[in-house]
């Protein structure tokens, strides 16, 4: 009955019988989004094992792995600020099985820090949906005088400190340098490979001061191997209510806070990445992985991939003009 009905149709449009049996073999273009996933999705981290986007990375992948039925593998490709990891996925067939675990600087500051790369972020990728927001936190080694900002200050402009970040362009560094531009001081940017990279370097004073991504200090604050001075955000975090912002604690005006997204090659099927923004939405409106990620220090977002999409291109606008306007350079 299939093939006579395709062949009425066919041949009232003067098609040949190769053609009707073209029509006959080839599923319909869908078919292959209504069977997503079948196989094991790879989620790429562009940054270290233990950074903050690798550890949010993992409570993701164990959330979605369950939703969709499909094994989720976290990879780290770390190195170049995050661009080695995201250009990987950029490159990567646009099938929806290959991910990238984003953050504001991969896909929001780094296209206005890196003119030659072979990608272009804002370009290259689709926003599927925002997972988390981040606060930094100042933190500086035990050996440093300073208990507060103003006296951290101070001792910026008496002695050459230098700070450690995850990587050059990244949300730690541009805390530091706009922490540098309002406070009129300076230090020796030191960038690493990863979040937790510089840590022993930091507690034992090779390096001073670090805008830090809360969930990797947390533990070594708690434990008196770190100090920390302020928090980036706007508001204090629930994880150090004891700790002021950097606002309120000297820089009026100063706020920085970081963000961690699901994002694929631009290609992807729209079915598919809609099924991922569904899936993942209802992951973060889990109270129990919301208080996971919150207990890692982050916060949960939720909103439309339309909205996503939007706050992306306005952090990229928003770091452009810092960037320009501060003149900030690659080390």
């Amino acid at each position: 009955m299939f093939m006579q009905k395709h062949r009425r149709a066919a041949l009232a449009a003067g098609l040949t019988m190769a053609g009707i049996l073209t029509m006959a073999a080839t599923p319909p273009a869908h078919a292959a989004d209504a069977q997503y996933p079948n196989k094991p999705i790879r989620l790429i981290v562009p940054f270290g094992p233990g950074s903050a986007t690798d550890q949010l990375a993992r409570v993701v992948a164990t959330g979605l792995s369950e939703r969709l039925g499909a094994a989720i593998v976290v990879e780290n490709k770390a190195g170049a600020g995050g661009n080695i990891g995201a250009g990987y996925v950029a490159e990567s067939a646009p099938d929806g099985y290959t991910l990238l675990m984003g953050a504001a600087s991969t896909n929001a500051i780094n296209p206005s820090l890196y003119p030659n790369l072979k990608f272009d972020a804002m370009k290259a990728f689709v926003p599927v949906a925002n997972v988390a927001s981040v606060t930094n936190v100042l933190v500086v080694s035990p050996q440093v005088k300073a208990r507060d900002v103003k006296s951290l200050i101070e001792e910026l402009k008496a002695n050459n400190y230098s700070y450690a970040s995850s990587g050059a362009g990244g949300s730690q560094h541009l805390s530091a340098e706009l922490f540098k531009s309002l406070s009129k001081t300076d230090m020796v940017h030191i960038p690493y490979k990863g979040g937790a990279e510089p840590l022993p370097d930091l507690m034992s004073n090779r390096v001073q001061v670090m805008f830090c991504n809360l969930p990797v200090c947390l533990p070594h604050i708690q434990a008196g191997k770190l100090v920390a001075l302020g928090v980036t955000s706007a508001q204090r975090s629930p994880l150090l209510p004891n700790v002021p912002t950097i606002a309120e604690a000297g820089l009026p005006g100063y706020s920085v806070e970081g963000w961690f997204a699901l994002f694929a090659p631009v290609k992807v099927p729209p079915a598919i990445v809609a099924r991922l923004h569904d899936e993942t939405e209802q992951l973060l409106a889990s109270p129990a992985v919301a208080d996971q990620i919150r207990r890692q220090g982050g916060e949960p977002k939720v909103g439309s991939q339309a909205d996503f999409a939007a706050f992306v291109q306005a952090e990229h606008d928003k770091w452009a003009k810092v960037i320009k306007d501060g003149n900030i350079r690659i080390e």
